[in-house]
């Protein structure tokens, strides 16, 4: 008999606490919108089944000496992991829809209004004193980075000025970076009439090859020179994107952007999940966080909209506002959704190209964002 209570004694169940069975439970919830609903499994499914790990008790995975732990000190503090996805992101990526309509540019730039105002809005709470809302200057900045929906700039940007905040603001990143598909439609038909969402936008221009390798080389040079701090992402960025465009080094770029950044995605999805731990995760500040990067990427989406429809009363080429939430950079699942809703409402109308204008103007858009707050902030 007392080997039997020894043996409970040592099993998960017995030190299974009220707050890590939350947890499990959402972490299984995670897994379920990933599987059954689609909801970009590619980054859910780590997530969830890294807090699935981390809320097993006794197993101490995510813990000191532990495997998540590990992948947490190479790859997050360090900025690495952030840094080579962005590499592999621009890899993937093609400048030219944003080339052929110049215009996106100001919808990627206008859908950072929700990291700024959030910053704004983080501090005045602050000053109200409301509970879980204290955060210092460099704290409130790597919140409001969550609103540009880009989950390796919110890391960059919260390794340099909060280190501390690392683990719930990765997670709130990547968990509305995951849930785009769930939080901007409702945002996106609050804000445009049935008739805006009809609108059928022209064909795109061609966009020549000199162009595209032109492109990534002037982009890397000109923010280097105005904003250094955001080189680094800018710089692993436009390298990728350069060496899909140039066909001389396509066993690079097919490296980049298919075996390096599943390795790296997969590390640090388990990475970030780990960071759902009971202990870590059900805290007052951390709610406070999750809150403010939901308002942050709210305001994002919102400000792209509706800074289509301004551009509309002025422009003799209607822009379909859809486009505009593209303009936070969850490349490429904001541009999915614009297009998936365009085509509630009309059948023959597909947006994906033209709404990845947008969506790769927001990428280098909450790049400078962090570049302009580790300037000011830093």
């Amino acid at each position: 008999m007392e080997a039997l209570i020894k043996l409970w004694q040592s099993t998960g169940i017995y030190h299974l606490e009220p707050g890590q069975a939350v947890m499990l439970v959402v972490c299984l919830g995670l897994i379920y919108l990933a599987i059954r609903k689609g909801f970009e499994p590619l980054l859910l499914l780590p997530i969830a089944f890294g807090g699935i790990l981390a809320n097993i008790p006794v197993a101490n995975m995510a813990g000191e000496g532990g495997i998540l732990h590990l992948f947490y000190q190479v790859g997050l503090p360090t900025s690495v992991f952030p840094l080579l996805i962005f590499m592999g992101v621009g890899a993937m990526t093609d400048f030219g829809p944003m080339l052929a309509n110049p215009r996106t540019l100001l919808l990627g730039a206008a859908a950072q209004f929700g990291i700024f105002g959030t910053l704004l809005g983080a501090v005045a709470l602050t000053v109200w004193g409301v509970p879980g809302f204290e955060f210092t200057m460099k704290q409130a900045a790597s919140i409001a980075i969550i609103g540009g929906a880009d989950g390796p700039t919110s890391i960059f940007v919260t390794s340099r000025l909060a280190p501390e905040l690392l683990g719930p603001i990765a997670v709130a990143a990547y968990s509305y970076m995951a849930l785009v598909p769930l939080i901007q439609p409702p945002i996106m038909r609050a804000l445009t009439t049935e008739s805006e969402r009809r609108i059928e936008m022209k064909q795109l221009r061609h966009v020549g090859r000199t162009e595209k390798i032109v492109f990534p080389i002037v982009l890397v040079v000109l923010i280097g020179l105005l904003l250094p701090d955001a080189a680094p992402l800018v710089g692993m960025f436009a390298f990728g994107n350069l060496m899909r465009e140039c066909g001389v080094v396509e066993r690079l770029a097919d490296t980049s952007r298919n075996a390096l950044i599943n390795i790296v995605t997969i590390a640090l999805g388990l990475t970030v999940g780990a960071k759902l731990s009971a202990d870590s995760f059900l805290q007052i500040t951390t709610l406070g966080i999750i809150v403010l990067g939901l308002i942050a990427f709210s305001l994002g989406t919102a400000a792209g909209v509706i800074m289509a429809k301004i551009m509309n009363v002025f422009s003799k080429d209607k822009i379909n506002p859809l486009i505009g939430s593209a303009g936070v950079s969850a490349v490429p699942m904001a541009a999915r959704v614009s297009n998936k809703v365009g085509l509630e409402s009309n059948p023959q109308n597909f947006l994906l190209m033209h709404a990845m204008g947008p969506n790769v103007a927001g990428v280098i858009g909450s790049a400078v964002a962090a570049g302009v707050l580790l300037s000011f902030v830093g």
